[in-house]
């Protein structure tokens, strides 16, 4: 027999010792320890579903904050987008007055 093998067979042999020595003062902490089982088993549960809703809540919270933010992009898009035509407008202005300057600078300058 492997040394794993040989110790699992020495436990269970003391154990069965033990258990067959104490008798009924042995069933009845077995019932303790099975409702303190239980016990762990519910709030475990009870944790898990804590743990559920928690997750589940926060995905909506970032779901629903997503969802906010991109309503103000929007919003903030169409505001800002008069003022956007209105700048390029101004550049575009700007641009052929430049031109026209330039254009008359040269002419001036070349006698034409």
């Amino acid at each position: 027999m492997t040394p794993f093998v040989q110790r699992m067979v020495i436990g269970l042999a003391a154990l069965m010792c033990l258990r067959l020595g104490n008798g009924l003062p042995c069933a009845a902490e077995t019932s303790k320890v099975g409702s303190a089982t239980k016990q762990v088993e519910r709030g475990a549960k009870q944790v898990g579903r804590g743990v559920e809703d928690t997750a589940k809540g926060v995905g909506n919270t970032v779901v629903e904050g997503a969802k906010g933010a991109g309503e103000k992009i929007q919003e903030a898009g169409k505001t800002a987008q008069p003022q956007v035509e209105d700048t390029l407008n101004k550049v575009k202005d700007g641009a052929e007055s430049a031109g026209t300057h330039v254009k008359n600078f040269l002419n001036k300058l070349f006698g034409k």
